[in-house]
């Protein structure tokens, strides 16, 4: 009887042993990666920096991405943090990650709207819009940011180097917009919902006279008052479409529509379409 308490004994002291055994590698561990821990946050921000610009020059962009986003977080409000938080908006467009790249940048131009880099902030941010314009038979949201973004940039920057490339991308998604009023007006008109048609067909015109779909929208707004009965419109638009574009097929066709009906275009001068030529501006 005593041998066998002995060694349940013996087996108690041995499974405790390891109890303790493990419990004691398992401190160890914590304590090792508490150090750890603690070792990266000291780490000074200049270090992770420096470290960061190294892996983004090498090409290696997601490994960089991780190293700004430390001194981000780390430091914040720093030197480091600003020139990082830049870095990690100009990363994220490379990697083609959009929302991530418009995020930086919209915290970027608000902790730093006095900042040298918040022109290129919000070029990065307009071009992230850019990238995902659909097609113009669906939403044109997108198009829209991109456009507000681009004049942003070029009212609040007007000398960045950045404003000529924003001025000619402004003009893109300002095309687009319009493509879209386009393709909507064109579909109320085949249905003879002329107001509708009308209202689309005037949009482009008060808001996006620089681009190319202005020749037609002056046409189908002829078109359009023509067939209300509302001549005197008819005329001017057609009377606006000549004096800007004479050599236009739009023009042939709108002043052959008038000559029909024994009209020919003439301004009215106190007309909405005559005032929206006035003093009409282009980059």
């Amino acid at each position: 009887m005593a041998t066998e308490a002995g060694k349940r004994s013996g087996r108690k002291t041995a499974l405790l042993g390891s109890i303790m055994l493990v419990c004691a590698l398992t401190l160890s561990a914590c304590a090792s990666k508490d150090d750890d821990d603690l070792a990266l946050d000291d780490t000074p921000a200049e270090v992770l920096f420096n470290e960061g610009l190294a892996l983004r020059n090498a090409g290696r962009l997601s490994d960089a991405g991780k190293k700004f986003s430390e001194v981000d977080k780390t430091y914040p409000y720093s030197e480091y943090a600003r020139k990082s938080l830049i870095n990690l908006a100009y990363i994220n467009f490379s990697l083609g990650r959009y929302a991530e790249t418009i995020n930086a940048a919209d915290r970027f131009i608000t902790l730093y709207p006095g900042s040298e880099d918040a022109a290129y902030a919000l070029y990065l941010k307009g071009q992230s819009y850019q990238r995902q314009i659909p097609d113009i038979t669906r939403d044109q949201k997108i198009t829209e940011q991109a456009a507000q973004t681009f004049s942003e940039l070029i009212q609040r920057y007007p000398n960045s180097e950045y404003t000529p490339d924003a001025k000619a991308k402004l003009l893109m998604a300002e095309d687009q917009l319009a493509g879209k009023e386009m393709q909507v007006g064109r579909y109320y008109l085949e249905r003879r919902n002329y107001i509708a048609a009308i209202n689309r067909f005037k949009t482009v015109v008060i808001n996006y006279q620089t681009t190319r779909h202005v020749e037609e929208a002056l046409f189908r707004l002829t078109e359009g008052y023509y067939a209300l009965g509302v001549v005197n419109e008819a005329q001017t638009a057609a009377a606006i479409l000549g004096h800007n574009y004479p050599d236009s097929q739009w023009y042939k066709d709108a002043f052959s529509l008038l000559q029909k009906g024994g009209y020919e275009p003439f301004e009215n001068k106190s007309s909405w379409i005559s005032r929206a030529f006035q003093g009409v501006s282009v980059f």
